[in-house]
């Protein structure tokens, strides 16, 4: 334990010589006069008394000690280091074809959600892309940001111009690597999910896209859906950042996916250093307690002055 303001401490003093003053004085003594009677030296007495007595030095030494700012170490403890993890999400047209139970786009996001409130603490957004390329949840750790835009998402239920057309991939990593960029702290990661090639990567551009990624310390993680084997180009890009790429055929597999990309990139945890924090509850504990005790006392446990 250490004091703020350690030179407070020296008034411990006067409460120091008001309990010497209390247990040394020789005055508060009543002796009854009574014929052919024998008094009893009332030690006990005299030392409940003296110690009720003592109860207001030992207050104002609790009151001193608390204007002397106590403080003690905290416990070293690991936190948790943040992710700042983007999915990229493809709304061209053919996001609606079937698969499994509901569409392409359905999947995609069932697995999205679950990642997000399986793996909390990170920080989570959204891009959506066709030929045009738009942040539609900005980094957050509110988790519900995606289960609120699931139903204004759906490429079979009409989309803005520039969705439901092509598929710029290239665009929409850009795109991904600006907002990223505006994170000062934590990890950064991608998490792109198409279902068909690029039409902007090819000749070189997606070598230029993967080490412009891996410069800024962005993973790119690639999940082709829908069947059929992950576009070359995307699994360049994968390749350069430390990613990875995956063409799941069910929604059992997407899970299974995500589940690997978990265990690709697990939480990191850093350890703090201890920290000086207040300790006032056990003096304010203390202090209480004696208020208690001296309220008592007032009852009629004191010298009566006659």
């Amino acid at each position: 334990m250490s004091f703020g303001n350690w030179y407070a401490l020296l008034g411990l003093f006067v409460p120091a010589a008001m309990l010497v003053w209390v247990w040394r004085r020789s005055s508060g003594r009543v002796v009854l006069p009574q014929d052919h009677g024998q008094q009893r030296s009332g030690w006990f007495s005299a030392g409940v008394l003296k110690l009720l007595e003592s109860v207001p030095p030992l207050l104002l030494a609790v009151a001193i000690l608390l204007l002397a700012q106590p403080r003690h170490l905290s416990v070293p403890r690991a936190e948790r280091e943040l992710t700042n993890i983007l999915f990229c999400l493809d709304l061209s047209g053919s996001m609606g074809a079937p698969f499994g139970a509901g569409n392409r786009y359905d999947a995609a996001m069932e697995a999205i959600n679950h990642f997000v409130a399986e793996r909390k603490g990170d920080a989570y957004g959204l891009v959506v892309f066709g030929s045009v390329a738009n942040q539609w949840i900005p980094l957050t750790t509110d988790a519900s940001a995606f289960q609120c835009a699931t139903p204004f998402l759906d490429p079979t239920k009409g989309l803005p111009p520039g969705y439901g057309g092509g598929t710029m991939i290239g665009l929409a990593l850009r795109k991904c690597q600006d907002i990223l960029l505006e994170q000062e702290t934590g990890d950064r990661m991608i998490v792109l999910v198409s279902d068909g090639a690029s039409a902007d990567l090819g000749n070189g551009e997606e070598e230029k896209i993967g080490h412009s990624l891996q410069e800024d310390n962005i993973a790119m993680f690639g999940i082709h859906i829908g069947g059929g084997v992950t576009p070359p180009e995307v699994s360049t890009v994968a390749n350069i950042t430390g990613g990875a790429t995956f063409a799941p055929e069910d929604q059992s597999g997407l899970n299974n996916v995500f589940l690997r990309i978990d265990n690709m990139r697990q939480t990191k945890l850093a350890r703090t250093y201890a920290e000086l924090l207040d300790w006032f509850m056990p003096f304010c504990i203390a202090g209480t307690s004696l208020v208690g005790l001296a309220l008592s006392a007032l009852l009629g446990l004191r010298y009566t002055p006659w």
